[in-house]
């Protein structure tokens, strides 16, 4: 039986860190992450853990840090927002090149300019083609879990690659909610002690991490790496049955909700899930066929298993937080849309940007967005794809 608590999700995420001890944590401040390592260094500081907290100057450094743990046998960890993840940026993909399977929490929120400490997803989805396995939380509970999961997957011999956690700033990192913890023992067996194959500091087989890589050589590390990330997604998914055994808590790569007889639903990542949730529960009251899927895992990106669940609806809607600025659509649906391409019984497909900088999505919003998958039910034919919601006239 868990342990019942009320935290909120940066508590339980640093929580989570304490539970596994890792070898090294770099970190820099930055809102809305700040509270991870705050937490997390008065655990050092109390003797809890024997983790070298390392207090860097920059996010740049932090991620510098955490690269040079890694590479030389540890198991690190590091938690950012927005401009911080931003200052991270060549370090990322340093990271993932290398293949070192680093944690970061990323607290989502808005990425300047202009300056805005509200949540989006511009930060998480600006980094998606930087080579990380990314997960999404709901809420804290799976803030919580998902630490876990991800340090399991990212350290797995198949796949050996950084993972990205993220939670919604302010609305989860900050909202303290009922959540239920395991207990220390079952996370370190569940968790397991890193034992990387090769390392800095072995003595039998010296090495070198991060040297140049010449044109004869590139290309095919690449194509490793890029089938590491496939190997992910079996991975991710066998840590999940694992995990639910564990905790009682069932995991997938996407939930579905009310998907069966739907005729027309929503594709969604984050918190703002919850809002869709209530949304789907009141039309399905009033006999109306409409469903929600909330995407979990966003990188390795699960098309088959997506566009099988997709399959035979008429209209579904792709709800992105974050701009991508191709004229054309979000980072999501684009995904979404493409996971669709050639099936045979695609749904219609639009997208809607919304929630940008912390603009609220109410229950009325969502519900506005079934009214316009309804129209397209009815008519077959979807009209404007690329939208944004709740966007002030005249402004």
């Amino acid at each position: 039986m868990g342990i019942r608590e009320r935290l909120s999700g940066n508590e339980a995420v640093a929580y989570a860190v304490k539970q596994v001890n890792p070898d090294v944590m770099g970190a820099f401040p930055i809102t809305p992450s700040t509270e991870i390592p705050q937490y997390f260094s008065q655990y050092v500081a109390n003797g809890e853990v024997n983790t070298e907290f390392v207090a860097v100057e920059s996010e740049h450094s932090a991620m510098s840090c955490c690269i040079g743990a890694q590479a030389a046998g540890g198991r690190a960890v590091t938690a950012t927002s927005s401009c911080g993840l931003a200052l991270m940026w060549e370090l990322l993909y340093v990271a993932a090149s290398c293949r070192l399977p680093i944690s970061l929490a990323c607290i989502n929120r808005a990425l300047s300019g202009p300056i805005n400490i509200n949540n989006d997803h511009s930060d998480s989805m600006g980094a998606r083609d930087s080579g990380w396995i990314q997960l999404y939380a709901e809420n804290n509970q799976e803030a919580y879990d998902n630490f876990f999961m991800g340090i399991r997957v990212g350290e797995h011999p198949d796949v050996r690659l950084p993972v990205m956690t993220c939670q919604d700033g302010f609305i989860t990192s900050h909202a303290i909610e009922n959540i239920e913890l395991l207990e220390d023992d079952k996370v370190r067996a569940f968790v397991g002690q890193y034992d990387p194959e090769q390392y800095l500091l072995k003595k039998e087989n010296s090495m070198s991490v991060g040297p140049y890589d010449t044109a004869p050589y590139y290309m095919e590390h690449k194509v490793q790496q890029a089938q590491a990330m496939k190997n992910a997604k079996s991975v991710i998914l066998e840590a999940m049955r694992e995990y639910s055994a564990v905790s009682g808590r069932e995991y997938d790569l996407f939930e579905q909700c009310h998907m069966d007889k739907a005729e027309c639903a929503i594709v969604i990542i984050g918190s703002s899930a919850g809002t869709a949730k209530a949304a789907v529960n009141e039309l399905r009251a009033k006999g109306i066929n409409a469903g929600l899927i909330k995407l979990r895992v966003f990188r390795p990106f699960p098309m088959e298993e997506l566009a099988a669940a997709l399959k035979g609806l008429k209209a579904v809607a792709v709800m992105d937080k974050a701009e991508s600025f191709s004229g054309c659509g979000g980072p999501l649906f684009a995904e979404v849309r493409s996971a669709c391409y050639g099936v045979e019984g695609a749904p219609q497909i639009i997208n809607f940007v919304y929630g940008l900088g912390g603009r609220d999505v109410r229950v009325d919003s969502i519900l506005s967005i079934y009214e316009q998958l309804g129209e397209i039910v009815k008519t077959g034919t979807s009209g404007e794809v690329y939208r944004h919601l709740d966007v002030r006239e005249g402004n």
